[in-house]
């Protein structure tokens, strides 16, 4: 079984693509993508093995407050568990199913730089093209390049801090991309070219810059060169517009509201309905399980590209940290841990993290609707999933890969545990 979604509107969507690059092409020849995902045994996993996935799973949306989850998991070899976990929340006891789509959070940067990456494909823009040529405001940046927005090596700071407050509030509030970068230029710079940093107003003024370049919204840019071509109907960057994730059903998203010494566990905040301005290039898309794990492993294998197109993406990376382990490490919009290549982080409301493994096609896609603890929780349990799935045995006919990761499944579980700000129910 592979990754599913609607048949109809993909194959929908895959004949706009198509359509689209045979006219298009790349540098103005004709040509025609296809992708096709990784075999995948049609089969469910085995109970022991979703057994740990589903405890894993509760015991995080507990430590963060989470009502719901919507996570799946795809061992090529052994069988998939696709499902979603509690419930809405907030007084609402529909329970969470697998179809409702979420926001992604900053998996977003992921197809910003995809979006780079076609567009230099293209010859619409160069790797190396300095940012202000692009945006204006911007003159002190001058030695800076796309790929270094990009790859998170321009040395520019956060916004996040400053703006989160705001976000919270006034979740219909909608933002300029520069505006809201304003905030993580104004910090002090780190080192360029060298170091990577995370940084939001990078890939907000990454998506401003192509704008620019192309005469198109970052919407239809992530529509022309990622959602349309992987046949993605159900992902996209939605307008500025306050509005629920969409298509329907939505996972509500909520956040936890401050009190003293911690935060009131019993109140969640509802704030499902917002302005994708928060986030725009950096953390604003939305998506569905099933189109998550589609795009992560396409992503990993860097399908959207030519084979064996230069630059290499993921070629150079560099530490994610000054304290980092040598497995942890980042370039391309991307995270690299181990063998898997993804992104992890937070837009108000949603914790989301996807990984694959290049190699075998072997995913883990995860979502919490409390973003209170920030998108750590989302990498660590991410990861946890990833170990315990590592782990199934081989369906019969099949043969398990040499296929490992440098860390393990209780490393996380406990992380997780040490940084719980909600408690177990009393019994």
């Amino acid at each position: 079984m592979q990754l599913r979604s609607s048949r109809r509107a993909r194959a929908v969507v895959g004949a706009v693509a198509a359509l689209a690059l045979t006219l298009t092409g790349c540098s103005g020849q004709t040509q025609q993508f296809s992708y096709t995902p990784p075999a995948q045994v049609d089969a469910p996993l085995p109970d022991d093995v979703t057994g740990q996935l589903q405890a894993a799973v509760e015991n995080a949306m507990t430590a963060t407050g989470a009502t719901g989850a919507i996570v799946g998991v795809w061992v090529p070899w052994s069988g998939t568990w696709v499902t979603g976990l509690g419930t809405q929340g907030g007084g609402d006891d529909t329970k969470v199913t697998a179809d409702m789509s979420f926001r992604i959070g900053d998996v977003t940067r992921l197809m910003t730089c995809d979006v780079l990456y076609g567009m230099v494909d293209d010859g619409k823009v160069t790797l190396d093209t300095p940012v202000p040529k692009y945006v204006s405001g911007v003159a002190d940046l001058p030695d800076i390049t796309l790929l270094d927005l990009c790859n998170g090596t321009s040395g520019i700071g956060s916004s996040e801090a400053a703006v989160k407050g705001y976000w919270l509030n006034t979740p219909a509030r909608e933002w300029a991309p520069l505006q809201l970068a304003s905030f993580g230029l104004g910090q002090q710079r780190g080192p360029a070219h060298t170091a990577y940093r995370d940084s939001d107003a990078g890939y907000l003024m990454l998506g401003l810059a192509l704008e620019r370049a192309s005469g198109l919204s970052a919407s239809e840019l992530i529509a022309k060169y990622v959602t349309g071509p992987l046949e993605l109907a159900s992902t996209s960057l939605p307008g500025a517009k306050a509005a629920t994730p969409s298509p329907s059903p939505a996972l509500k998203g909520n956040y936890l509201p401050a009190i003293e010494g911690g935060f009131d566990c019993a109140a969640p905040v509802d704030i499902t309905k917002m302005s994708s301005s928060t986030g725009f290039t950096d953390s604003g898309a939305v998506s569905t399980i099933e189109d998550l794990g589609r795009y992560a492993q396409a992503e990993a294998r860097q399908a959207l590209r030519a084979k064996n197109a230069e630059p290499g993406r993921f070629a150079a990376p560099l530490p994610a940290s000054a304290k980092a382990p040598t497995w942890y490490q980042a370039t391309g919009g991307a995270y690299l841990v181990g063998s898997l290549i993804g992104q992890h982080g937070w837009t108000p409301g949603y914790v989301t993290a996807a990984y694959s493994d290049p190699t075998t096609g072997f995913t883990v896609a995860v979502t919490l609707n409390n973003s209170t603890t920030g998108g750590g929780t989302a990498a660590y349990l991410a990861w946890e999933l990833a170990a315990i799935a590592s782990k199934a045995p081989a369906a019969k006919g099949q043969t398990a890969p040499e296929f490992g990761l440098p860390f393990t499944a209780e490393q996380y579980a406990q992380t997780i545990a040490d940084a719980a700000i909600c408690a177990p129910p009393a019994e």
